[in-house]
């Protein structure tokens, strides 16, 4: 088994952030919670949505992208798919991507402050292939092509999707970073012993500290029932990317017990074939090569399409951080609040 521990002051980290859709949101409470600690983050490697994540950061725009999604609601969220019937694939991805070329402009990798490398997989070569120069927003947009959902990327004879597809939780590309510290490792595919809700980790200081009044309480009640019968509508807009190809009138027909077997959608079982895939990759990379600290954000806490939790993902990556490194750094001082 191999040891990645550095020697040092202990302040400087080589960051690994892996691929989970918007678990990654979570991504941003680690590094909220290293910089809060004073620790130096002096190289990163990302997957999917710890490559945009991990992209961002380096670019000097995650305080506006944190901005703009912690803003993102249901319908927002919506909005930004971008549904194409190509064969290779259900979104494009063109809204997001446009969204992103308007906060970092077209910057190249090796004019980062930071050494990033984006991972994604080649399926002409059937290998990986790291991104550590060229433009920022193109490796990104190639490491999170989720196969079958989002358009790959063509390069010349190469054919790009999503990183996670070989290695969800890329440590390798970080051993090289010789001045670190500490490697420290966020897993956002983390299997539990029993399914974990978010609501179940999220530290409760929150609740008491609510500053709002009763009546945005009321409001955001209200809106909340408001939003669950638009996820009800939306759901057959949603699920229907994947095209299941059944009737409204088929599925009037059928008893309950065989509607709640065939609510998957060809995109769901796609997006947690691909989850479950993950999960066990990383374990393997994990135990190949261990990192000094490893944060682990269990897969159930939301599904990987659910961008309007960005918030309490957030949070959550900065409470889980919190805890991990308290375990490896007992009585390490934060000198921020949460």
């Amino acid at each position: 088994m191999n040891q990645l521990t550095r020697v040092g002051d202990g302040k400087k980290v080589a960051l690994v952030l892996g691929s989970g859709g918007a678990r990654g949101y979570a991504h941003i409470g680690v590094i909220e919670a290293l910089e809060a600690r004073g620790f130096e983050i002096i190289s990163i490697a990302g997957c999917s949505m710890g490559a945009l994540i991990g992209g961002i950061y380096a670019s000097g725009k995650l305080p506006e992208y944190r901005e703009w999604v912690c803003n993102l609601d249901y319908l927002d969220v919506l909005r930004l798919v971008d549904v194409t019937w190509s064969p290779m694939g259900a979104i494009r991805a063109n809204k997001v991507m446009n969204k992103l070329e308007g906060l970092v402009g077209d910057v190249l990798i090796e004019d980062l402050p930071i050494p990033v490398t984006t991972v994604a997989t080649d399926l002409v070569r059937q290998r990986e292939v790291w991104f550590q120069s060229g433009p920022l927003l193109r490796a990104i947009r190639a490491s999170i092509a989720i196969p079958g959902v989002i358009t790959p990327v063509s390069m010349g004879d190469q054919m790009l999707v999503d990183g996670g597809l070989l290695n969800p939780l890329p440590i390798m590309p970080i051993v090289a970073a010789h001045d670190a510290d500490l490697v420290i490792a966020v897993n956002v595919t983390a299997h539990s012993p029993q399914p974990v809700a978010l609501e179940e980790l999220l530290p409760q200081e929150q609740e008491e500290n609510d500053s709002r009044t009763a009546q945005e309480r009321e409001r955001d009640a209200n809106l909340g029932g408001w939003m669950s019968d638009v996820r009800e509508v939306t759901k057959r807009l949603w699920d229907g990317l994947g095209g299941n190809g059944e009737s409204d009138e088929e599925e009037e027909e059928q008893t309950p017990e065989a509607r709640g077997k065939r609510e998957w959608s060809r995109l769901g079982m796609i997006l947690e074939s691909f989850d479950i895939t993950q999960a066990a990759l990383a374990k393997y990379k994990i135990a190949g090569y261990p990192p000094d600290v490893l944060i682990e954000i269990p897969k159930t806490v939301c599904s990987t399409h659910e961008f309007h939790r960005a918030k309490d993902l957030i949070r959550l990556g900065r409470h889980l951080a919190d805890e991990a490194l308290e375990r490896r750094m007992p009585g390490i001082a934060s000198d921020a609040a949460e």
